[in-house]
């Protein structure tokens, strides 16, 4: 009879955890050929730059010796990829162990150098997997954080410039909830998005943002003998403080303000412990009028927040839209500087 019980568990996280160490070492290895691959062809290319159609002859001769004794991986399509790598990611000690090399394979297809950096960046920070990250660039996290209300700020705090100081700073405005599969035509109660939100959890913490966790749904609330029920609570380690949701399929009233800073109170008084920050509500709206929501709250109140959300991403004409008045920001600040 074994002493203690847990030395079987115990020896498989160990296994676990081993495995998991030699995969990624692996595959770290695997990034690391490829680069070095694609630095080697990028220099036999130079060589011979006087010779217009050289680069394409070289990748197919190289292809034609190689693919038949290592495999598919040496196609003139992934030795192309590999002489892109490089160009893309031209120093091999600024490549980042936590990411894989299908996760660069999706940074490639990013030519944007600012959109691209980002996406590393909050790939390593929040420890995307190559699946999350696939999601956030065909879901255009960039380009949506750049058509938010504050977008230097939430794209600071993103890219861990910054801490958020206030709420605005972390929850997006507009937030796009595509993931949820709803479909157009179709007309939907607070309780049906509240139930999709659920079933796509994982999704929708995506979308939140930095730091989320779930905490309940439908929480119930007792005040001197009145029940009220809070729609989702979750919690936000970065903010340290609790994060409660209503949803609201009309647009929003006074009155909705109104209940959500019930809610907020009752958390603040009640739930919060000393350590922790204010209570932040949200207010997830299919439509508001900013007027409403700014005369309803007190001045300077940073702890209710009243976000649109969007069953469909944007066109791409309203993507290029913002980019473009990003990019001419961004070229009017280094003119000034």
């Amino acid at each position: 009879m074994l002493q203690n019980q847990s030395v079987i568990p115990d020896i498989k996280v160990i296994i676990a955890a081993s495995k998991d160490k030699a995969i990624k070492a692996v595959d770290n290895e695997r990034t690391l050929m490829y680069w070095y691959i694609g630095q080697r062809i990028f220099e036999e290319e130079q060589e011979g730059k006087d010779r217009a159609d050289y680069g394409t002859y070289l990748i197919k001769f190289l292809s034609q010796q190689l693919q038949p004794e290592y495999g598919s991986g040496f196609s003139v399509r992934q030795l192309e990829r590999y002489r892109q790598f490089y160009r893309m990611f031209p120093i091999a000690s600024a490549l980042r162990t936590q990411l894989s090399w299908t996760q660069y394979k999706f940074l490639l297809a990013i030519d944007n150098q600012y959109k691209r950096e980002f996406y590393v960046a909050e790939s390593v920070k929040n420890n995307w997997t190559s699946r999350q990250l696939e999601r956030q660039i065909n879901s255009s996290l960039y380009e949506r954080l750049l058509m938010s209300n504050d977008k230097e700020s939430v794209l600071a705090v993103a890219k861990n410039e910054k801490l958020p100081s206030d709420a605005k700073e972390i929850i997006k405005d507009p937030m796009y909830l595509e993931f949820l599969g709803l479909k157009r035509e179709a007309a939907y109660y607070e309780r049906d998005l509240e139930s999709a939100i659920i079933t796509h959890l994982q999704d929708f913490l995506l979308e939140l943002g930095n730091g989320f966790s779930f905490v309940a749904r439908q929480k119930r609330i007792h005040i001197d003998g009145d029940e009220f029920f809070t729609d989702l609570v979750f919690y936000n380690r970065i903010l340290q403080c609790f994060v409660i949701i209503e949803i609201k399929t009309d647009k929003l009233t006074h009155q909705d303000i109104g209940q959500l800073q019930m809610y907020v109170n009752y958390y603040d008084r009640i739930e919060k412990l000393p350590r922790e920050n204010p209570t932040i509500g949200i207010l997830l709206c299919a439509n508001k009028n900013d007027g409403v929501v700014k005369f309803t709250l007190p001045e300077n109140e940073k702890n209710i927040v009243a976000s649109k959300y969007k069953l469909y991403l944007p066109t791409e004409q309203q993507l290029l839209e913002a980019v473009n008045i990003e990019l001419q920001n961004f070229e009017q600040g280094k003119e000034s500087e």
